[in-house]
């Protein structure tokens, strides 16, 4: 099981990882084109109501499909498993149609909750925000079906196929998006909405891309999937309204996991403008709320790549344990998934808090004091946004889905509650500090919810975490001396000489961190014989 589990997560992680680094990274020409964060906060202002849109459209059923075709092929039931995927396939076409022309069409109304105000503050008009939500739009029509199929291919725990299709779809998404902003603005000389349309557009050509590829993945496989069908027992007869039961109570609460982070950052869309503004910083407001919501998110949900892939590992796999009563592999899986979760996201995460002022000057060629203090009190949170995501996976593989919804609902009250009243008190950070409350409410509950429904016990993770805690404590010392050894010589706000800064520091701090963890035997515990390997070519025990 922890085999199977790592191997899954690392294919799922190396695709989530280099689907996330080229979405940071096309950041730099991005920036360079259009220029600056008020159009890049135009674009956030068309991506957060598309990634609710897209979420509530595929209603969480691709995750669903996954845990349910993983539950039905564990019990040799393999014909119910096509059933399901075959019926859930026209529901997703469905929704994905459904889900656009109300995007599509209620656009103003939209863009009337983003931009309610005085309009003086702002730098783009509702006619420019509701220009580009129905941009991106359209990629409603393609992403729940191919959102499908991924699931698919994950419940018969084949990564390959969502892991290399991420990837195509985002190089085709970037090509896209990079080409027609600058042919728009430097060669047609066309506006900037355009091209911030053209930009969020790109969103249905990267997911065509993407499901040219699944297809292609689906009848190269078939010929296996064909295969388990001659297998099955044939004991289970389950009706079509009975799937269709079965996936939306458990779809509804993968629903609320996905949009999560969408809602937060709504909620800062609905809220950044009046608490700048009752402060006297509503001249500000889009400008911030771009450096906060696209620049520093893009840095920040880095480290979370590793959470993504855990989750879409982990719930099948729960479910297969849960299924089959073998609650040893359930607490081996959930312990192994905690603690190495734990022990890569929290030095990722603290050393892109450390190193905020370089790693901003490489991607946005900027040290603005706002932009810089934003990430570097931002970039911690990505703990919890891992925390909360796999432990939602968790609650979905024990059944006890209920409770996500209701966890989501308390920490998404909490962001509500004190939002403008810490944008007062703090400025633009009051908005971080309000998400870091807000998951870290959420986080105890299910915490508490796996205890008591799943009786998982904590000590190992808790020795583990301090542990871990220990180890960042020492590689941040030693990464923070050779920083300011480096700022003596070289400037963090020059992008190149920033590069070079980042990456002696995070050579240095990967090898303090890596040398304790391999010394203490944590790593061993926690990678088993790979790890084992790379000690005896190191010539350490």
């Amino acid at each position: 099981m922890s085999s199977k589990l790592l191997r899954g997560t690392f294919i799922l992680t190396l695709g989530t990882i280099i689907s996330k680094i080229l979405g940071v990274f096309y950041v730099i020409p991005f920036d360079a084109i259009i220029g600056g964060s008020g159009p890049e906060a135009l674009y956030q202002f068309g991506y957060v109501p598309y990634n609710i849109f897209i979420s509530i459209s595929t209603a969480g059923v691709p995750l669903a499909v996954a845990k349910y075709v993983a539950k039905y092929n564990a019990l040799e039931e393999y014909a119910v498993s096509r059933k399901l995927f075959r019926s859930s396939m026209y529901l997703m076409i469905v929704t994905g149609i459904a889900g656009f022309l109300v995007m599509y069409v209620f656009a103003p109304y939209f863009t009337d909750l983003a931009m309610a105000g005085k309009q003086e503050a702002q730098v783009f008009s509702k006619a420019d925000v509701t220009v580009v939500i129905r941009a991106v739009s359209f990629a409603l029509i393609i992403i729940p079906v191919m959102s499908l199929i991924r699931g698919f291919f994950q419940g018969h725990q084949s990564m390959g196929p969502s892991a290399v299709s991420q990837v195509v779809e985002q190089v085709v998404r970037i090509l896209f998006m990079l080409i027609g902003a600058y042919v728009i603005l430097h060669i047609l000389h066309g506006s900037i909405v355009s091209a911030i349309s053209a930009a969020t557009f790109a969103a249905f050509v990267g997911g065509m891309a993407s499901l040219f590829v699944l297809i292609w993945y689906w009848f190269k496989r078939k010929p296996h999937l064909d295969r388990l069908l001659e297998q099955d027992k044939g004991t289970m007869h389950v009706s079509i309204p009975t799937l269709y039961k079965e996936i939306i109570l458990s779809a509804l609460p993968f629903v609320f996991v996905g949009i999560a982070n969408s809602l937060y950052q709504m909620v800062d869309q609905l809220t950044v403008k009046r608490g700048m503004e009752a402060v006297g910083l509503g001249k500000m407001w889009q400008t911030q709320l771009g450096m906060l919501n696209f620049q520093s998110h893009k840095l920040v949900i880095i480290p979370v790549s590793l959470a993504t892939a855990f989750s879409m590992t982990l719930v099948p796999m729960i479910t297969e344990a849960f299924a089959k009563r073998e609650r040893d592999m359930l607490v081996r899986s959930v312990d192994q998934t905690l603690q190495v979760l734990l022990f890569i996201t929290v030095p990722a995460a603290l050393g892109m808090s450390l190193l905020a002022k370089p790693i901003f000057a490489i991607f946005y060629n900027t040290d603005n004091a706002v932009s810089v203090s934003v990430l570097m009190h931002y970039a911690p949170v990505a703990i919890l946004f891992s925390l909360y995501s796999v432990t939602a996976a968790i609650m979905q593989g024990i059944n006890e889905q209920r409770w996500t919804i209701l966890s989501l609902l308390v920490g998404l009250l909490l962001k509500l509650s004190l939002n403008i009243p810490l944008i007062k008190m703090f400025g633009i950070l009051g908005a971080v500090y309000a998400t870091a409350i807000g998951y870290t409410a959420s986080i105890l509950i299910s915490f508490i919810v796996i205890k008591l429904f799943a009786a998982y016990p904590y000590r190992a993770v808790i020795r583990r975490t301090i542990l871990i805690l220990i180890f960042n404590a020492v590689m941040l010392a030693v990464t923070g001396a050779v920083y300011k050894g480096l700022t003596l010589v070289l400037s963090p706000s020059s992008r190149w000489q920033a590069l070079l800064i980042v990456t002696i520091c995070a050579a240095a701090g990967a090898v303090v961190y890596a040398y304790l963890g391999l010394k203490s035997k944590l790593a061993d515990k926690l990678f088993g014989v790979r790890i084992q390997r790379v000690k005896a070519r190191l010539h350490m025990r």
